[in-house]
């Protein structure tokens, strides 16, 4: 989305940008066109990195209780003012503490680019102090789905839920890329848990550990730098593909 945002998103009004990432946001990740291979119906769903809001509206349509969680303060206000009522937005960066945390940004961001990260990269040039939370510590219950954007911090935000990961047993959809850092760690707590890893490859879902995720995302790479609009407009033979899909004790996509 980089491209995209950095073009356009400090130009447009938040509600505006919220808009169009909404519309935008089903040809560009297919994996949120089917939510019912993955996210059971009618029970809570947790948004980790809400950004303008994307997955949290097509999860509030089917759940019945989403919570969001976005350390950017004014992208969290935005979602408070536009999400539907069964939505709860939390102000804050998921990780494996409590306290505050130090968001980074790239020059002239605050954060409507969807790259701001507590692991500051090449591309950050100034921070903001921000609440870090851990899921656990948010006592929630029920939870049969879980969507983790939070760029390079998700070791750190897996076991900071890891008693609702033990509890739950939610599907988890989860954004790795080799880019931003070493991917296994985050695999590696998960197959810990009993959970394995899909892929949505074309129209079907293939495992994790039958394909090369960091070979595929080398030669791919190119098309993330074309920006949101382009891609989801332009449609291409091949597809970058970062999302991860999570499910526990053997499920399948399209068993919920």
């Amino acid at each position: 989305m980089t491209t995209f945002a950095a073009a356009v998103a400090s130009r447009l009004p938040s509600s505006l940008v919220g808009s169009v990432a909404v519309a935008l946001y089903p040809r560009f990740e297919p994996e949120l066109r089917r939510l019912a291979d993955f996210c059971p119906p009618d029970g809570v769903a947790l948004d980790i990195g809400g950004w303008y809001g994307p997955w949290s509206r097509r999860l509030a349509a089917r759940c019945a209780e989403v919570v969001t969680i976005e350390p950017v303060p004014h992208l969290a206000e935005h979602l408070r003012r536009t999400l539907p009522s069964n939505a709860r937005v939390v102000q804050g960066a998921a990780t494996d503490r409590e306290g505050t945390a130090q968001l980074w940004f790239p020059e002239g961001d605050r954060g409507d680019r969807g790259v701001s990260s507590l692991a500051r990269r090449e591309i950050h040039a100034h921070c903001l102090e921000v609440p870090s939370i851990t899921v656990d510590s948010l006592g929630l219950r029920g939870v049969g789905f879980v969507k983790m954007d939070v760029d390079g911090g998700e070791r750190a935000a897996l076991l900071g839920a890891a008693e609702l990961l033990s509890k739950d047993r939610p599907a988890l959809l989860i954004e790795l890329e080799s880019r931003l850092g070493p991917i296994a760690p985050a695999i590696d707590v998960l197959t810990g848990q009993g959970y394995a890893g899909w892929l949505l490859a074309g129209r079907r879902w293939i495992a994790l550990d039958g394909f090369d995720l960091v070979a595929h995302q080398a030669r791919t790479e190119h098309l993330v730098h074309q920006g949101l609009l382009r891609r989801a407009l332009v449609p291409h033979r091949d597809r970058y593909i970062n999302s991860v899909l999570f499910l526990p004790d053997g499920r399948t996509p399209g068993t919920v």
